[in-house]
């Protein structure tokens, strides 16, 4: 496990756009959620002890978030051929076994993560109304064996802000992870 941080992106930058196929085989874009309030995506996959670490508390914050005009994608960008449970079908698995509720997205070919110049697992990216992005941080202060529990508040006060047109306090600790699995070649 490498650990690495996030924090590539730029606030204001605009939403790359993208298009990938979902755990029920559907096609999800980024224009989908036009009409939503905020939109997190969240790059994560099946295996990483810090996405594990959190993934329950992950899924409970989406589902009180979803229903106030939040939308949530979780996207999986990590190479499968090299880490076979992240693989497509242990994708669907892992989305069932959590309870995720919303779209869990496969970048096969990794120019989603490539487009957002994501590095780790889990790492947030929130963007407003308007498509900016205004949080690039952390889920909160809790790591796998560091005792913290673990509850969403950095997130949370983000959220929260971009949800009732607040402004998203600039201040941001740096989400922590596994890093990225890239493909041979492909690493950015």
């Amino acid at each position: 496990m490498v650990a690495k941080t996030s924090g590539t992106m730029p606030l204001g930058t605009p939403l790359p756009p993208f298009r990938l196929r979902d755990t029920d085989g559907n096609i999800v874009a980024s224009t989908d959620f036009a009409d939503d309030d905020a939109l997190l995506v969240i790059f994560m996959c099946n295996h990483c002890p810090f996405v594990r670490h959190l993934s329950q508390q992950l899924a409970s914050f989406a589902r009180e978030y979803m229903p106030r005009g939040l939308a949530v994608v979780g996207i999986n960008a990590n190479d499968a051929q090299r880490y076979p449970d992240d693989s497509f079908d242990a994708m669907k698995r892992e989305k069932a076994r959590v309870g995720y509720p919303f779209p869990y997205l496969h970048d096969e070919d990794q120019s989603v993560a490539h487009a957002f110049g994501a590095r780790c697992t889990p790492e947030f990216f929130l963007f407003d109304s308007e498509r900016e992005l205004v949080y690039q941080g952390q889920f909160d202060g809790s790591r796998p064996g560091n005792g913290v529990p673990v509850t969403g508040d950095d997130l949370r006060a983000a959220v929260t802000a971009a949800l009732t047109g607040n402004e998203v306090d600039a201040e941001q600790v740096p989400s922590m992870g596994c890093s990225i699995k890239w493909k041979p070649g492909n690493a950015p």
